[in-house]
């Protein structure tokens, strides 16, 4: 019997390898993920769009928009005659993009690079190793304030990475006369002395900007802003450039005739405090920065202090008469011309004997003055000193002003005191000095002085009464005659009232050799207007006193600034005697 066949199994189909498989899971993950992706960016988009837009606006903004500085001019500086002295003249710098030279050959034509540098006073090695060494560097200046003329010759050498850029620079046209007055500024326009430095905020402008937009070709597309630039504001000064130039020839001739070390003038007009010159030498050129040395540009009318010598005896005259210890007709006993005050003496260059307080000051006794200081408190004393401007700053307002020594003890010694009443023991700047003849002129009113052209009279205030300085003015008038120590500080046609002085320069220890010569007066006496003072630092030779040194150039100066000022002669007028001017410089002065 046969067995049944059997009948096949089922088999369960097996999945094409070409039917991909689908997993859920992954599918999601897969969706979430970008669907955070795409919400990220959504939120990052909407805060930069909405919440922080400047930013972008600020990256687009430094790639196109471009800011070029529009320049203004500087203030220029005048004398009360609208003359200037100082201005401001368009010249260009010369800069580089060592990147671009590079990037269009490089140094490979050196002829004209050497021009380049030739034109502008560069030595030729220098510059192209200085373009070498800053190689990565897209701007360094090569020479600042150049000519017009050298500009465009620059410009025709059409050399790749080479660029001017405008600016300015201040020009001096009185040059070295009113140099220390004026002071000069940077290579950045900004003041770095005298009236440059003091208003450089005045002179000043406020440069302007023009804000565009350009495209990756540099070129204009759009005009965003434009400021105006404000130029500098003008600024007058109180000076007369004629009487600068007058004052400047006899103090740069003073220092060449005696071999000084340097000469000061100072004139000051009467009336108003302004001050009419204010000269130096040795002086400077501030057109040529060469010159421009410490010992050269010194202000030495502002910075310079001295002991003031038997310049200072009108004021102890003065001081008399005002605390009642003296009048015109107080007669004092010199003696044989030697003092003995403690353990020192006080000596007179000339024996004077019995003389009243008019004597006493045309002989310039320093015996006289000193039983004058002893004769009175020594708080008496520095009062006058102080109520005229001794040891205060004069108004001027100019940096760089010293205030010179003016003692503050407890105690003085009685010599001491008499030294003060000739000028030792304090210290006093020139316009200090003049200050105080500009208070005898005002008849007592010490007025602040001014380096500015005043508008009005500035009111000062009365330290002394007008009688009293009268009298020290007549008195002042007596020294000029021809039988006073400044005798050489007379002038022709005019009462003038003028005191000399002689003082020792302090030194380590005690005094050198080397003197100082002073002359300071007012004149016209009748009427007074100006107000001079004549300082001859340090003269070689056998002539060194302020009779014969100072005096004669006072009288030069003086005569010529009234001759100018066409102030009306007065010899002959009042009690006064006719003064004769005399120019000998044989005898010798205090």
């Amino acid at each position: 019997m046969k067995k049944a066949a059997s009948s096949p199994e089922p088999q369960t189909p097996r999945p094409s390898a070409s039917t991909p498989a689908f997993i859920p899971w992954r599918f999601a993950l897969i969706c979430s993920l970008v669907g955070l992706a795409l919400v990220g960016l959504i939120a990052r988009a909407a805060y930069i769009q909405v919440l922080e837009p400047g930013k972008l606006i600020q990256e687009g903004d430094l790639r196109s928009l471009r800011v070029k500085a529009m320049p203004s001019a500087r203030g220029i500086i005048s004398d009360r005659n609208d003359e200037q002295l100082a201005v401001s003249v368009p010249v260009q710098a010369v800069w580089a993009d060592p990147v671009d030279i590079y990037k269009h050959g490089g140094l490979s034509e050196p002829a004209r690079w050497h021009a380049l540098a030739d034109v502008l006073g560069l030595d030729r090695q220098d510059m192209l190793a200085r373009l070498e060494e800053n190689k990565s560097r897209r701007f360094i200046y090569l020479q600042r304030q150049v000519s017009p003329a050298m500009a465009a010759y620059v410009g025709k050498l059409k050399l790749p990475g080479i660029g001017l850029k405008d600016e300015s620079r201040r020009f001096y046209p009185a040059g070295e006369v009113s140099a220390h007055l004026i002071g000069v500024t940077g290579i950045d326009g900004r003041g770095l002395e005298g009236v440059e430095r003091t208003y450089d905020g005045w002179l000043t402008g406020e440069p302007g900007r023009r804000t565009v937009r350009k495209d990756r070709y540099g070129r204009v597309v759009e005009n965003i802003s434009l400021k105006q630039r404000e130029p500098g504001k003008p600024l007058a000064l109180s000076i007369d450039q004629r009487l600068q130039a007058v004052a400047y020839r006899a103090v740069k001739q003073a220092v060449v005739d005696y071999n000084a070390t340097s000469a000061t003038i100072v004139m000051v007009d009467v009336r108003t405090g302004e001050i009419l010159a204010m000269v130096n030498a040795p002086s400077y050129n501030p057109n040529n920065r060469d010159q421009l040395q410490s010992f050269r540009m010194r202000n030495r009318a502002i910075t310079d202090a001295m002991e003031p010598g038997s310049t200072i005896k009108p004021f102890i005259v003065l001081a008399a008469l005002e605390n009642g210890v003296a009048d015109e007709n107080t007669v004092i006993d010199t003696g044989n011309g030697i003092m003995q005050v403690g353990g020192s003496r006080v000596r007179d260059v000339s024996q004077v004997g019995k003389a009243d307080l008019a004597r006493i000051l045309k002989k310039s006794s320093n015996i006289g003055v000193s039983k004058l200081s002893l004769s009175m408190p020594v708080d008496a004393v520095l009062g006058m000193y102080s109520g005229v401007g001794l040891g205060e700053e004069s108004g001027i307002n100019l940096i760089g002003e010293a205030l010179g020594l003016f003692p503050d003890r407890r105690r003085w010694s009685d010599f001491e005191r008499a030294t003060l009443a000739f000028g030792y023991g304090i210290s006093v700047t020139p316009i200090q000095l003049v200050r105080a003849y500009a208070t005898l002129g005002g008849l007592g009113i010490n007025r602040p002085l001014s380096i500015l052209k005043t508008e009005a009279v500035v009111p000062g205030r009365q330290v002394v009464s007008a009688e009293n300085t009268r009298k020290v003015l007549n008195m002042l008038e007596g020294v000029t005659q021809p039988d006073g120590s400044a005798k050489h500080a007379a002038v022709s046609g005019y009462r003038v009232g003028a005191k000399t002085g002689t003082a020792k320069k302090a030194a380590a220890g005690g005094y050198s050799d080397e003197y100082i010569a002073m002359t300071a007066g007012l004149a016209p006496i009748s009427d007074p207007r100006l107000a001079m003072v004549v300082v001859i630092n340090e003269p070689q030779g056998d002539a060194y006193y302020g009779g014969q040194v100072a005096a004669p150039i006072f009288a030069e100066v003086m005569g010529s600034a009234l001759q100018i000022l066409n102030v009306k002669p007065d010899a002959g007028k009042g009690d006064q005697l006719n003064i004769v001017h005399n120019r000998g410089k044989s005898d010798a002065g205090t």
